[in-house]
């Protein structure tokens, strides 16, 4: 496994795109609409900043956003396995949030871990397309 992105929440992804952006001198790799997200990766090279911003007004990002502000959401790792890397994750006893892989953006299929788990850490497991 190796990190893939790191997720955070914000209300603006287009003015903090153009901030990281400058600030970073990185591009935009990708960016889609995907379950009532405007989402949005910049390249660092070694993995993504993946800015997401809520469209709809329900969804986990936008209750994170309500509850806790904008900031860090989650961090991703790839895996060649989605699945094998939940198993591995049932057998340290870590509670899921999915149970099963399921569609992510960018075409990938993701699962995530329950921060409570997790060290108060939402993680994400990532299996490219």
């Amino acid at each position: 496994m190796r990190f893939d992105h790191l997720g955070i929440a914000t209300r603006d992804a287009d003015q903090l795109a153009d901030l990281f952006g400058g600030l970073l001198d990185v591009p935009v790799a990708h960016r889609e609409p995907f379950d009532g997200l405007d989402v949005t990766f910049l390249d660092l090279g070694n993995g993504y900043l993946e800015l997401l911003e809520p469209t709809a007004e329900s969804g986990p990002v936008a209750r994170s956003l309500e509850r806790d502000g904008p900031g860090i959401h989650h961090v991703a790792f790839e895996t060649a396995d989605v699945a094998a890397a939940l198993d591995a994750a049932r057998a340290h006893g870590v509670e899921l949030v999915d149970e099963e892989p399921r569609p992510g953006a960018w075409g990938h299929r993701v699962a995530f871990l329950h921060p409570g788990s997790t060290g108060g850490v939402l993680v994400e497991f990532v299996e490219s397309a």
